[in-house]
């Protein structure tokens, strides 16, 4: 029985044996193309990474380049001839490009670099915010009030990223029109929202003195 057992055993050992190779001629080239995909996929993640990082620097290079230059005019158009590769690169680019065109006196070339930020969808909101106020601000003289009003207070909505320095403005329009009632009152529930900061805080108290008016104490200080 001892010889019978081992013979048995023997040819199972033999049947599983062919039938793992006949198991690895037909689906071992599975195995290879898992292995191939997974160094690919890293290689080229690799190379994506060097190739961003690259791009990073020689678009960092060439901004540093054109700030080198003297003059604000020549700035500006040193930047105008960079070339971004990316949405992040192109809105840091205009940024600086409209900080240059400013300082150089034309404000109409920075506002529409500063819009060009502003209407880049792909852009986080904090930065098309950003974008779209200081183009705001560059045209509080060119610009119509119930315009800038209307903008303002698209900034301003609830959850907005700006909304406070929004609010601020719109209280300086409300001066400008002489709605100083309506401008107290929004400097008052300025410096009583949780989210004010201590400096936007003193600057609507002080501009509420200037109207003739008297800051209501903070929330915290009542009592």
């Amino acid at each position: 029985m001892s010889d019978t057992d081992s013979f048995i055993e023997e040819v199972t050992e033999e049947v599983r044996r062919d039938r793992m190779y006949m198991l690895l001629r037909r689906w071992g080239w599975v195995g290879v193309v898992a292995v191939v995909a997974i160094v690919g996929g890293a290689a080229f993640n690799e190379y994506r990474k060097a190739q961003d990082t690259a791009q990073a620097e020689a678009l960092g290079d060439a901004i540093l380049s054109s700030l080198a230059q003297n003059g604000s005019s020549e700035r500006a158009d040193s930047l105008q001839t960079v070339a971004a590769q990316s949405p992040g690169g192109e809105a840091v680019l205009n940024m600086l490009l409209s900080a240059a065109q400013t300082e150089a006196g034309s404000q109409q070339d920075a506002v529409a670099s500063l819009n060009a930020i502003a209407t880049q969808g792909d852009l986080p909101e904090i930065y098309r915010a950003i974008a779209s106020f200081k183009a705001l601000l560059l045209q509080s003289e060119t610009m119509p009030a119930t315009d800038r009003r209307q903008q303002f207070e698209a900034l301003a909505i609830p959850g907005a990223p700006l909304r406070l320095l929004a609010e601020e403005q719109l209280a300086l329009i409300d001066v400008a029109e002489g709605e100083t009632l309506a401008a107290v009152e929004r400097l008052q529930a300025l410096r009583q929202d949780a989210e004010a900061g201590v400096d936007l805080q003193q600057r609507a108290a002080q501009l509420i003195v200037a109207l003739g008016a008297v800051p209501e104490p903070l929330a915290g200080q009542q009592g």
